[in-house]
């Protein structure tokens, strides 16, 4: 993401009751909606742990059973008694959460069916093996892995959410065509060039491709607002993960 972008996504928005905060809330109570949040959570950024397990030297067959039996325990309701507001991110819940799992629970459970033979989702080994593969090349620790991936997951599901909404409005083609310019700023006549595709003058794809750096930021600040306690978190976390996502 680009610096313009970056301060962009620090500023602004209030915060409502999301995803961790309504965990967090719930504590110790069997609250379905708290269950319901921890689930979405987890299907949304289970990529980055199953990494960080390839990364500490489990194969492929075993970071995914790990990944799996981790996710089938931490989903029963019983495992949200741990939670308390000084694991005030999601991000940090999680990895101290998975440490504590390998070191005190693998080596009883390796020979057990993953997740006691109820499975909480289903992972695609496939794609996280290619995505591990990419990563191969990056240097660090698991945990340095970990919050790459992570930091690159958050502007990812993002992304997913702008594109979803020019889907919605009609407008794919123009999504494909402007996206481009979230990462980089444009050349010299790069929309002059574009304006005949879509249709548009030059100042027309200016001003769009300003109103989707806009949403995007804001889809960015908010994602990031789903993982973490409170408002007072959102502006930090923002910019360690730019600075661990390496833009």
């Amino acid at each position: 993401m680009n610096e313009g972008l970056a301060q962009t996504a620090s500023g602004g928005a209030g915060f409502r009751t999301t995803h961790w905060s309504l965990v967090l809330e719930a504590g110790s109570s069997a609250s379905p909606q708290a269950a319901v949040a921890l689930e979405a959570l987890c299907q949304a950024y289970w990529y980055p742990l199953y990494a960080c397990v390839r990364r500490k030297g489990h194969d492929p067959e075993d970071a995914k059973d790990i990944t799996q039996e981790f996710f089938a325990r931490l989903l029963r309701l019983n495992s949200l008694r741990t939670v308390g507001r000084e694991k005030g991110r999601f991000r940090t819940f999680l990895l101290a959460s998975l440490d504590h799992f390998i070191s005190d629970h693998w080596d009883k459970l390796r020979t057990a069916k993953r997740g006691g033979g109820q499975v909480p989702f289903s992972l695609d080994e496939a794609g996280a093996e290619q995505l591990y593969a990419a990563d191969l090349a990056v240097d660090g620790a698991p945990q340095k892995l970990f919050d790459r991936r992570w930091a690159l997951t958050v502007l990812n599901n993002a992304l997913g959410r702008v594109e979803a909404e020019f889907v919605a409005a009609g407008k794919a083609a123009q999504f494909d065509e402007l996206k481009t310019f979230l990462s980089a700023e444009a050349a010299p006549g790069a929309y002059a060039a574009l304006a005949p595709r879509l249709e548009m003058t030059p100042h027309a794809v200016s001003m769009a491709v300003c109103r989707l750096r806009q949403r995007y930021a804001e889809c960015v600040r908010a994602e990031v607002a789903e993982t973490v306690a409170g408002p007072g978190e959102i502006d930090g976390e923002l910019e360690y993960l730019f600075e661990v996502a390496g833009q």
